[in-house]
């Protein structure tokens, strides 16, 4: 009975893992990936204590018709803004820096936003250049309005 309990339990957290999250990359995986297949590329800005980012994560990111269309049409990146890993990306190696007594933001979120609101969406094309900044909340209906604007079906 413990071992169908405990195979039951991990069953649907792992289950619930998995589905509640559109496949993602690493900045350090995007060069490669993009040599073989290149797509668009939606890096989502986010921060630890911004509550919109985390309400964006869970009612938009996991929108069955946002998810479908990421993992299809696009690579999809969640980046915190505040995280400490260095990252190589381009040739060129990003890391955190102080912006004030407290305040922290990672390099590469500096460079890639040219900004510190949050959550913010940042589109790039094949080339990995930026194609539009979005610097707000968004509704699952708007990001998929957006998706489709920069990768129609």
């Amino acid at each position: 009975m413990t071992r169908f309990y405990f195979f039951f339990m991990f069953s649907y957290f792992f289950g619930l893992a998995l589905y509640a999250q559109p496949k993602e990359i690493m900045f350090s995986e995007l060069e490669q990936v993009m040599a073989t297949d290149p797509k668009p590329v939606v890096v989502f800005m986010h921060t630890d204590w911004c509550s919109y980012c985390a309400l964006m994560e869970k009612k938009t990111l996991n929108n069955d018709k946002v998810m479908q269309k990421l993992d299809e049409d696009f690579y999809f990146i969640s980046f915190n803004a505040e995280q400490e890993e260095a990252i190589e990306y381009k040739g060129k190696r990003y890391e955190l820096r102080k912006i004030g007594v407290h305040a922290k933001q990672h390099e590469l979120a500096k460079e890639l936003a040219q900004s510190n609101a949050y959550p913010a969406v940042i589109f790039l094309n094949e080339k990995l250049e930026i194609m539009y900044r979005h610097f707000a909340y968004v509704r699952s209906n708007d990001m998929y309005k957006l998706l489709n604007a920069i990768k129609p079906s």
